[in-house]
């Protein structure tokens, strides 16, 4: 195995790495092989606060609607969570990759509690997370994303999610919780402003 191999590999031994490799196994797993895998851990407000699948507050977080819902949230969390991991060490991103997974869903969970038809799926909570922390540190930082040629800063990447997660939550047949991608991102912010408040400091 080569230096540059070998770096490669090992890459995937980081809590960035481990996450993604889990969550995409479950994914496929769950997308096309065991559809009860999907439905068993999809997030279901008005049954968890009957008792049941109480666990699908996290669970949900760790399978997909489709296979391009599954790209988008692992490719962001490549993006930005292999440097913010790395900025803040593996403890505290895999503490803020957690909270922000439960704590995105809360909102929904009361928003949607007598609603025995909605339920949702995906990371995108604990990745826009990621991603708002990592702007917090990286604010200048420039991105080249799938469909633009040129640069984008990352607080403008930022403002762009967010007023897309706004629109797409209109949609009331996705099973996709756009409402979890502003409060994941709220999310970050507050845990960056409270474990490391000189980098808001920086920031302002």
């Amino acid at each position: 195995m080569t230096g540059s191999s070998a770096t490669s590999f090992f890459s995937f031994f980081t809590p960035t790495g481990i996450l993604l490799v889990v969550t995409t196994l479950v994914s496929l797993i769950a997308l096309y092989f065991s559809p009860r895998l999907l439905e068993e851990c999809a997030f279901r407000p008005y049954r968890v606060w009957r008792g049941q699948n109480r666990d699908s507050i996290y669970l949900s977080g760790f399978v997909h609607a489709n296979l391009l819902h599954l790209a988008v949230n692992m490719w962001c969390l490549w993006l930005f969570g292999r440097e913010l991991a790395h900025r803040i060490g593996s403890t505290l991103f895999i503490l803020l990759y957690a909270v922000a997974l439960v704590a995105s869903h809360i909102p929904t969970l009361f928003k949607q509690r007598d609603n025995p038809n909605y339920a949702s799926v995906g990371a995108s909570g604990a990745i826009s997370a990621v991603v708002f922390a990592y702007i917090v540190y990286y604010p200048q930082s420039e991105l080249y994303l799938l469909f633009l040629p040129i640069p984008v800063p990352a607080w403008l990447f930022g403002v762009l999610y967010l007023a897309y997660s706004v629109y797409a939550s209109r949609n009331k047949n996705s099973r996709i919780n756009h409402d979890a991608h502003f409060w994941g991102a709220v999310t970050g912010l507050v845990f960056v402003l409270f474990t490391d408040p000189a980098a808001w400091a920086r920031l302002l």
